[in-house]
C-alpha cells in the first residue's frame, strides 16, 4: 500500500521537534505504538523512506507524527523541517513496532518518547493509566517533549532526567543500573523501552540481569 497524503498543518514542539498533521486515507487504521515507512513526496527524496510512529489516536479525523528534526546533515529530517501546510507525504503499511502488554515501566530517551504518545494517550482517554510509570531522558530541560501533557496524563509517576544539565522537577543523571534498582522495586511488571539503539541495548540488557523476563521487556525490533 502507498498513500499520497498532504500536510494539513505544522507546529512546534520544542526547539527541534515539530508536530505533523496530516490527511488520514478512509480505512486506515493502526494499533498505538505502530509505525509505517514515509518519505517526502518530492523528486529527491520519494525513494527515501524512514519509519515513524503515529502520535494520534485512531479515532482522530488526520494523522499524527511528532518528529525530531537532526539539521545537523542533508538526511529526511531535515528535509520535513522544511515542509509547510499543503506538501505532500507518501506513507505505507502500519508495521508492528511497540505493543502494549498491562501496566508497567515505560522508559524513553528523546524522540524514543514517540511510540509511547499514541499508547498512553489511548490509556488516559480511556481512564486506564493506572500504575503505569514513566521514566523519560533528555539531555536538557529543553528537549523535553510535552512535558505538561505527560505531567497531566501520569502525575507523579512521570520522571524526568537529565544528563548535561539540572531543572526544577527533573532529576540529574542516567538511567543506569544503580538508578533502575534506587526506582523499581518490581521487575516482574512490563518494560517498554523505547530511544538510542545504544541506550536501548544497555537497559534491556540491564533489566534482564535485574529479573526481567525477556518476554515482558518490550522495544523496538
Amino acid at each position: 500500500m502507498k498513500e499520497v497524503v498532504k500536510i494539513l498543518s505544522i507546529e512546534q514542539v520544542t526547539h527541534d521537534v515539530k508536530k505533523y498533521r496530516f490527511e488520514k486515507p478512509e480505512g486506515y487504521r493502526f494499533e498505538p505504538g505502530q509505525a509505517t515507512d514515509v518519505s517526502i513526496n518530492q523528486e529527491k527524496w520519494k525513494g527515501e523512506l524512514r519509519p515513524f510512529t503515529f502520535t494520534s489516536l485512531n479515532e482522530w479525523p488526520f494523522l499524527e507524527f511528532t518528529i525530531k528534526s537532526y539539521r545537523d546533515h542533508d538526511g529526511v529530517t531535515h528535509a520535513l523541517d522544511t515542509l509547510r501546510a499543503g506538501d505532500e507525504l507518501i506513507i505505507h503499511d502500519v508495521w508492528g513496532a511497540i505493543e502494549y502488554k498491562g501496566e508497567g515501566i515505560f522508559i524513553a530517551g528523546g524522540a524514543g518518547i514517540t511510540p509511547f504518545l499514541a499508547i498512553l494517550r489511548q490509556l488516559y482517554k480511556e481512564k486506564k493509566i493506572g500504575k503505569n510509570q514513566l521514566f523519560f531522558s533528555n539531555k536538557t530541560e529543553s528537549d523535553i517533549i510535552l512535558r505538561e501533557e505527560l505531567t497531566t496524563m501520569l502525575g507523579n509517576n512521570v520522571h524526568f532526567i537529565l544528563t548535561r544539565s539540572s531543572a526544577p522537577g527533573t532529576e540529574k543523571g542516567y538511567i543506569d543500573k544503580k538508578f533502575l534498582q534506587k526506582n523499581i522495586n518490581d521487575f516482574s511488571r512490563p518494560f517498554y523501552v523505547c530511544g538510542p539503539d545504544k541506550m536501548v541495548q544497555e537497559i534491556s540488557n540491564t533489566l534482564l540481569s535485574l529479573g526481567a523476563s525477556p518476554e515482558t521487556v518490550v522495544f523496538e525490533q
